[in-house]
């Protein structure tokens, strides 16, 4: 797992000082090497650089990139793992190729010799990378079909510069530091910056199942996989259908055990993490499995006690450790320092503190992610069926309920009931695609209205949402939800937030759920056994029936939450007053003040639960104080790791 960055440009040449500047933002994701290529241009041809920090996973001592092919016309930096390298390096070989090391990596090559930019389609992996096709003066940029590795790019009719985050672009001269009003719109809605927009004006990220093509100044984005919805096991028993996810859920986890480092597995307790320990203790023996989990003194939030259970089911190698709120706090700079695109899932704070915890021991965590969006286990699903039997007129619904719903006492409780009932009431009449961003978003575009100051006319109306709605393979509301959870919160708030934390650690964090041809085959279960009544994961939890302990199997969905709402009425009030002054938001204008005081004081009287829209607004403050003002990248990085050596490749 590692950092990349690089540049192509018409005019040239590149500066090797800029481009090292790029790779040493990244240097927490490649603590262990660092490396370079800046060939001599051909004449009248494209100037280009590959900057790299490596984190050593597979081949140690021989997967040292940028890399190229056997005659040097072809050259590679990637991000990722290639777990079926073993069966393409022998098909390959089978075809006259010569390999030169034993890395994973070195196989993409090989496949981009034989099939061009197909070859991403034959890797099954998590990966970003960059190939250089000195011969067709093409830069060839792609990412893994579910977005699990990021890239941002910007692209221009002379050059085009890109990196595994934000901040590489940004160390880069050419590169304008400039808010997208519209992006910061769509931030406020879905708290977090769907692919492919970003926070910054004219920076991209490709989504995932997508390659880039960038030739001469013209840049061609194109889609080569997406999620399916294909039911050829409808005519199957449940039975068979359980066994065979089982089986493939196993291939997955044998896969991602490949590994020239130790390794270990995120343990919440929940039925993904403990599915996987499962698969995991029947392909090695269960003592030799490293779990870790955190718990919270706060019991609302807290799941310890079930990471225990399920590790002394299985008889792990368990490591826990419980947290203060304080040491929660204490992180907080950390986590906005490494934040340079603004993300207001506040889980990424504790999963940042178990990524610390876990890389004290291994560096590569397998984990849960996917399962929920796969098989519907989100309460929302279960909210949506439930949605469909309220009949209240809309003029009572308005009239009465909501202002009933209002007189509920606000807690400070993870997911509460006044929580969950407001939220649901908050949704009801609308379709489904938005009613659910409503019940999982912060600020809805007629809430934006009072909110922005200037910025009106940028209100994005969920345009993201109804993009992917026309793109989806299914006409059933159902599945049109599990593809639009893959396509826009899997991605980009979950999946990002398990990168950003676990990197900033420098530790490789892999997702079995998240195999594509896991993923092709739960398109194929029907929804009916995805969410059966108010079932949730009917199907997995069928297929680990005889695996699991049976209160996993039947306790509800938690999630990774923190007592953002206790925190703003006590231990944060005073930086959440500070952040959010009227003479702070009136120097930087973008925001209502008078709006915002109206938030921040029903919290903190107890009035409203405004947990969500505060802590999204509080997040996007920090951000805009290290990334959204001309300061350095460099001040927002933690002290990095001294790295093994660095060199330059020339060709």
């Amino acid at each position: 797992m590692c950092g990349i960055t690089g540049i192509a440009d018409l005019n040239g040449p590149v500066s090797p000082q800029v481009l090292k500047r790029m790779a040493d933002t990244l240097r927490l994701r490649g603590p262990d090497d660092e490396s370079y290529y800046i060939p001599e241009p051909k004449s009248g041809g494209t100037a280009v650089g590959f900057g790299f920090r490596r984190l050593a996973i597979i081949d140690l001592s021989g997967g040292r990139q940028p890399m190229s092919n056997e005659d040097g016309s072809l050259w590679i930096v990637c991000n990722g793992e290639i777990y079926n390298h073993i069966e393409l390096r022998v098909e390959l070989e089978a075809r006259g190729h010569i390999f030169r090391t034993h890395s994973d990596i070195e196989v993409l090559l090989h496949l981009y010799e034989e099939l061009g930019p197909g070859c991403v389609t034959r890797a099954n992996g998590m990966f970003a990378l960059a190939i250089w096709d000195s011969k067709n003066q093409t830069l060839f940029l792609a990412r893994d079909r579910m977005g699990k590795k990021p890239l941002y790019y910007r692209a221009t009719s002379r050059q085009l510069i890109f990196g595994s985050e934000v901040k590489a672009l940004l160390a880069h001269p050419d590169c304008p530091r400039e808010l997208d009003a519209r992006n910061l719109s769509k931030y406020l809605a879905y708290e977090y910056v769907p692919a492919p927009h970003c926070i910054f004006k004219g920076i991209h990220k490709l989504p995932g199942g997508h390659w880039l093509t960038w030739q001469r100044g013209q840049t061609r984005v194109e889609r080569y996989w997406d999620v399916q919805f294909f039911h050829n096991t409808a005519e199957r028993s449940e039975s068979e259908i359980a066994e065979e996810l089982l089986q493939r859920l196993k291939q997955a986890v044998r896969l991602r055990l490949i590994s020239d480092v130790p390794l270990g597995v995120f343990l919440s307790g929940g039925i993904d993490s403990s599915s996987v320990v499962a698969m995991m203790a029947e392909l090695m023996p269960p003592a030799q499995i490293k779990t870790f989990a955190i718990g919270f003194e706060d019991k609302s939030f807290d799941e310890s006690e079930h990471a225990r259970r399920v590790a002394r089911f299985f008889g792990t190698d368990h490591r826990e450790q419980i947290l203060q709120s304080k040491t929660l706090l204490d992180i907080l700079p950390e986590v906005s320092g490494f934040l340079d695109e603004p993300l207001a899932d506040a889980s990424i704070i504790p999963t940042y503190l178990l990524s610390k915890f876990t890389r004290q021991h291994v560096t590569v965590a397998l984990g849960g992610d996917g399962g929920d969006e796969l098989f519907a286990g989100y309460p929302t699903f279960q909210a949506h069926r439930l949605a469909q039997f309220y009949k209240v007129p809309k003029a009572l619904h308005e009239r009465m309920i909501l202002p009933l719903a209002e007189w509920l006492p606000v807690s400070n409780n993870n997911i509460s009931f006044d929580f969950k009932v407001k939220r649901f009431l908050r949704g009801i009449g609308t379709r489904a695609a938005i009613r659910d961003q409503m019940w999982m978003g912060s600020f809805t575009p007629a809430e934006q209205r009072s909110l922005l100051q200037g910025h009106t006319n940028e209100i994005d109306d969920y345009d993201d949402i109804l993009q992917a709605e026309k793109n989806c393979p299914s006409g059933t509301d159902s599945e049109r939800m599990i593809y639009l959870y893959c396509k826009l919160y899997l991605q980009d708030d979950i999946l990002a937030k398990v990168d950003r934390a676990s990197m900033a650690c420098s530790l490789e964090a892999r997702a079995p759920f998240l195999d594509y041809t896991f993923v092709e085959f739960a398109g194929s279960i029907p929804f009916r056994l995805k969410l059966k009544g108010l079932t949730t994961k009917y199907i997995l939890k069928k297929a680990m029936r005889e695996k699991l302990p049976q209160e996993i199997l039947g306790r509800r969905k938690k999630g990774f939450g923190i007592p953002v709402g206790k925190w703003f009425r006590h231990d944060l009030r005073s930086l959440l007053l500070d952040t959010l002054s009227e003479s702070r938001l009136r120097r930087q204008g973008i925001f209502n003040p008078a709006e915002v005081g109206r938030l921040v004081d029903e919290h903190l009287r107890g009035a409203k639960d405004n947990r969500k829209q505060l802590w999204t607004l509080f997040i996007f403050q920090l951000w805009h104080e290290n990334y959204g003002t001309p300061k350095a990248v460099e001040d927002n990085l933690p002290a990095a790791p001294a790295v093994c050596g660095a060199g330059v490749s020339q060709a």
